[in-house]
């Protein structure tokens, strides 16, 4: 009879357990240098100098004319005022300012943005002839200011029967927007995998094709870039609007706004609740579409 016996390896050769120092216990110990306390030291001093003005709108905004002039203008509010942002909205008729500046701003984002695609499709992809010279060209149209484009401007307009038309101006705004987003796109499909568009051809896939179904789902962190940035320049737009909207109904934001400070007359805090009234708009965007302008602005750092 044959006994098979089994060896257990003694207490001492067992293996024993790995301890892992996680990263976060690795940099605990570490000490911040005189240069890092230098940046965060410089860092908020820019934040504060970048908030403080928004935050002198803030103060000024529900005080009193007395308690202004009292008090100054850096001081709290005595007695908080909520009826002066009533009163100018009524005043400046801010509803259907705030209506035309949207209506407005979304036209000019969706003009400037379809041209500039379609331009820069046939121009970074297409490889059209005299590339070069339409890109000089687009990048001459960005640096001409626009105090030099008013005049003629105005009297094309009334020639054309587009003068103090939210139509005329909102595709003149985008005509001109699309100059920099063409010159922008144009680099960008610079540098567009050309293998991708290889194969789709072969597929049988058209030019139409090709820019729905695979240019444009994978430049779209760079439209949206471009959406923001247009829609915020065409909300401040204040010169065009000026000369080419007169009428009060078609009047945007920023010329509302422009009415509460006269050549004889001023009322400090009816002039900081306008201007409150000018930004919140745009607080309120940016918090929705932050998460967008972050990814289109970093996906260039990944690649």
């Amino acid at each position: 009879m044959t006994t098979h016996t089994t060896s257990t390896a003694p207490p001492s050769h067992r293996r024993k357990p790995v301890s892992v120092t996680t990263g976060k216990a690795k940099t605990t110990g570490k000490r911040r240098t005189p240069g890092s306390y230098a940046v965060l030291a410089a860092v908020a001093l820019f934040v504060l100098a970048f908030l403080a003005p928004f935050i002198v709108i803030l103060l000024n905004s529900f005080k009193t004319s007395a308690d202004f002039r009292s008090n100054g203008s850096l001081s709290l509010p005595a007695q908080w005022n909520w009826s002066i942002i009533a009163e100018v909205w009524d005043r400046v008729g801010f509803t259907q300012k705030l209506f035309n500046s949207i209506q407005i701003s979304l036209g000019v984002v969706l003009i400037a943005v379809l041209l500039a695609l379609f331009n820069a499709y046939a121009i970074g992809i297409g490889r059209v002839r005299w590339r070069t010279p339409f890109l000089i060209f687009f990048l001459g149209v960005n640096v001409l200011p626009q105090e030099g484009l008013v005049y003629p401007i105005y009297y094309l307009f009334k020639e054309m029967g587009l003068y103090d038309g939210k139509l005329g101006y909102t595709i003149l705004v985008g005509i001109t927007y699309s100059a920099f987003g063409t010159y922008l796109l144009s680099s960008v499909f610079a540098g567009f995998p050309r293998e991708l568009i290889e194969a789709a051809a072969m597929d049988g896939a058209g030019r139409w094709t090709i820019l729905w179904r695979i240019v444009l789902p994978m430049s779209w962190p760079t439209l949206s870039v471009m959406c923001v940035f247009f829609f915020v320049w065409s909300w401040n737009e204040f010169l065009y609007p000026l000369v080419l909207l007169i009428s009060n109904d078609n009047q945007t934001v920023p010329l509302g706004l422009s009415v509460m400070q006269g050549q004889y007359t001023s009322d400090p805090t009816a002039m900081s609740a306008a201007a409150l009234l000018g930004i919140v708009p745009m607080v309120i965007f940016f918090l929705i579409f932050q998460r967008s302008l972050t990814r289109g602005m970093t996906a260039g750092a990944v690649k």
